[in-house]
Parts: structure tokens; sequence; C-alpha cells
């Protein structure tokens, strides 16, 4: 009987479930994050709030009367604003060439980086050394490059007998947005290669080395091994990729204010110039709002579901 009643009093220790365990953490946590919340409500909430709420407003930012207009603005600009809709194609131009080109581009040479290479950190500095310049210093820089008259790619091609292809590259419609997205490669692709250098660090040697003694090629490992290992990094990259994107602004607005003919006008700078060049603050809020629901539209589910597949893995 002894023996029984001791049994029943030792019982093992319940673990806590992963959602009182979060609850715990986010508890111990909240005084040190305290500080971060309210800058981030200051600067950041605060001004979507007052946001959103011009957008329901006919305001021309310098009188103190703002008439209510109601959805108004969003009538607008979905169907008589002329810029709006090409805005949005080269915004979303835009993300898709950035999800495909610098993202690729960045993992090659972080790939390439990782190896035993002589004056490698020379290089990895050199290829990351576009990402900490000043995006109108790069914008001045590029236009400078794409000069018709004197610019550096004009003056290859004839020099290389190619003068045919000479082209007014900043200056044609069709090419200009495209122009514009190859500085923009030439100042993400280094910072894509340095997130992807870190994630490489984490990629298991070990398995690595066992797979090429196992007869993995280069790509299966690659496949197999490298980019499952990298997902973590993955997810970052691409978010990173996806919200600079849709927010982009200071090269266009650097490199051709929009133009020419409005053929590089993108979401942002359309808000921008709608609120501080034609004083509709309005209008320029609403389309601000839209590029803001579009943001969260994607980037939400996306994250949301990578997530799930790090739980499950």
């Amino acid at each position: 009987m002894g023996m029984a009643s001791n049994s029943k009093a030792v019982s093992p220790a319940k673990t806590p479930s992963k959602g009182r365990q979060r609850n715990e953490n986010l508890k111990g946590g909240l005084p040190f994050l305290a500080p971060a919340l309210i800058l981030f409500g200051v600067f950041v909430v605060f001004p979507m709030i007052k946001a959103f709420q011009l957008s329901f407003f006919d305001w021309d930012g310098l009188s103190e009367q703002k008439a209510f207009v109601g959805l108004s603005n969003y009538v607008y600009i979905f169907t008589k604003d002329p810029v709006f809709w090409r805005a949005v194609r080269n915004t979303l131009v835009w993300v898709i060439l950035s999800l495909i080109i610098p993202t690729s581009l960045g993992l090659a040479i972080a790939m390439a980086m990782n190896q035993q290479l002589a004056g490698r950190n020379v290089f990895r500095t050199i290829f990351y050394l576009p990402a900490v310049l000043a995006a109108i210093a790069v914008a001045t820089m590029w236009r400078w490059i794409y000069n018709p008259n004197f610019g550096v790619v004009n003056y290859v091609l004839k020099a290389a007998g190619l003068g045919g292809l000479k082209q007014a590259w900043l200056g044609d419609p069709n090419l200009a947005l495209f122009s514009i997205f190859i500085a923009s490669v030439w100042v993400v692709t280094g910072l894509n290669m340095v997130l992807f250098l870190a994630g490489l660090q984490n990629v298991p040697k070990e398995i690595t080395e066992a797979a090429k003694v196992d007869g993995a090629g280069h790509w299966q490992v690659f496949r197999n091994v490298t980019v499952p290992a990298l997902q973590p990094t993955l997810v970052v990259v691409l978010s990173l990729t996806i919200i600079n994107s849709l927010k982009v602004f200071d090269l266009v607005i650097g490199m051709t204010g929009g133009g020419p003919a409005q053929s590089t006008q993108v979401l942002a700078l359309w808000s921008y110039m709608q609120s501080f060049s034609n004083h509709n603050f309005g209008v320029g809020n609403a389309i601000a709002m839209v590029l803001f629901a579009i943001t969260l539209l994607i980037v939400v589910p996306y994250v949301l579901w990578t997530q799930r597949q790090e739980e499950m893995s």
C-alpha cells in the first residue's frame, strides 16, 4: 500500500504547450520591447493612420480646410487617373524582375564567394560596395552612364562596332524602365549576396561531404542539401525584395522623375507626386493605401506559408 501511494504521489511534470510558452516569453520580453514599440507606434503606425484618414479628404496640403469626400479619391484613381494603372503595371513588373534577376545573381555570387578563392574578401567588398552608396548618388552616376552623347554604354557600343545599337536609354519610353532596373540590379545584388553568404554558413558541411561521397553531383548537392538549408534566408531575401520593390522610389525619381511620358512611373513615386507636386494629398494618400494593401496581400500570405512549412519540417 505504501509503495502504491508513493507511485501515485510522484507524477511527471507537465510540459507547457507551445502557445502558453509563447505567451510567457512575450510577457517576459515585453518590457524590453516597449521602447521600440512606442517609437514604432509614433513614427510608423500613427502616420499610417493619418494617411488612411487623409485618403478620404480633399486637401491641398497647405490650407486648413479639408473637405470630406468619402471614397471619391479611390474612385478617381481606379477610374479616371490616367497614370495610376501604368504605375501599377510598372510596379508589378519591377517586383517580378527583382524576384528573378538580383535574387538569382546574389545566390550565384554567394555560392562562388563561399569557396576558397584567393582574394575573396576583396571581391566580396567590391560586390557589396554598391549597396552602401546613396541612392541619389547611384542615380546620378547611372544617368551619366546612360547619357546618349558621352555615356559609357553608347561609347562602348560604338567602340565595339555596334554603333547601330546606340540608344537614348532613359529617353525611350520602351527602354527607360528596364534601364533603371539594371541600375537597381547593380545595387541590390550585393546585399542579396551578403544575406545568402550568411545563410550558407548554416549549411552542414558534414552532410555536403557525405552527399559528395555518395556520388551526388554539384546540382544534386545544391538542390537537396543547400536549398533546404537556405530556406530561412530565402524567406528573408524574398520578403525584403518584394517590400523594397513595391516601394521603389529613389532611383526612379533620380534618373527619370517618372518620365518620359510617365513610362517609368511607379506607385510610390506617383503617390509622392500627387501629394507634393499636384498638391492633392487625398489622392496621393489613397494611392499610398492601395500600395500598402498590395504589399500586405503579397507579403503576409507568403510569410505565413513559409512559417507553416518550417513548423511542419
